[in-house]
């Protein structure tokens, strides 16, 4: 098993490889997995429930920060997705989770009270990149149009350090 910091360098070294070359190369769509979010729970001689959650805020932090400062970052998107609740049962559904939309173009300072489900980071995807729906899930998705303004913030994006020790073992 990899730390995810480690799955965040591997990504942050290719990213700098393709902004070394001239034009645009990166990509259109990447999809990467940082799965210590969900732990290992108290097992002995793995790390610790709180060290896994600070290696996956770490490697992600990091991740943004890369991208945010790289030549990419003016027609980026980074969807973020929990792909549980984690915690179970809130006071509305067990089935709720976080998703995160970063981008110089993400709303910012706003409260959005639209609902999205899967199918509408899919469908938002589509529309970027100008594909058509894959099926009727995708297609009847609302676009999540909402988390975005026309205006871009090009600020880069600074991660903070881990302020819980990600070797920490059980």
């Amino acid at each position: 098993e990899f730390p995810d910091v480690v799955r965040a360098d591997v990504f942050i070294k290719e990213l700098k490889s393709y902004e070394a070359e001239e034009g645009d190369h990166l990509p259109e769509l990447m999809i990467m997995a940082l799965p210590h979010d969900h732990t290992g729970g108290t097992r002995p001689g793995i790390p610790t429930p709180q060290a896994m959650v600070a290696d996956n805020d770490l490697a992600l932090g990091r991740i943004v920060e890369a991208v945010s400062k790289s030549k990419f970052w003016h027609n980026t998107v980074i969807f973020v997705v929990e792909d549980d609740s984690q915690a179970g049962w809130d006071h509305v559904s067990a089935y709720r989770t976080v998703s995160l939309v970063i981008s110089p173009y993400s709303r910012l300072k706003t409260t959005n009270h639209t609902f999205y489900a899967q199918p509408s980071i899919v469908r938002t995807i589509e529309q970027i990149l100008g594909l058509p729906p894959m099926n009727i899930q995708d297609a009847i998705a609302n676009p999540m149009t909402n988390c975005f303004s026309a205006k871009a913030d090009i600020s880069p994006y600074i991660a903070e350090p881990n302020r819980v020790p990600i070797d920490e073992m059980n």
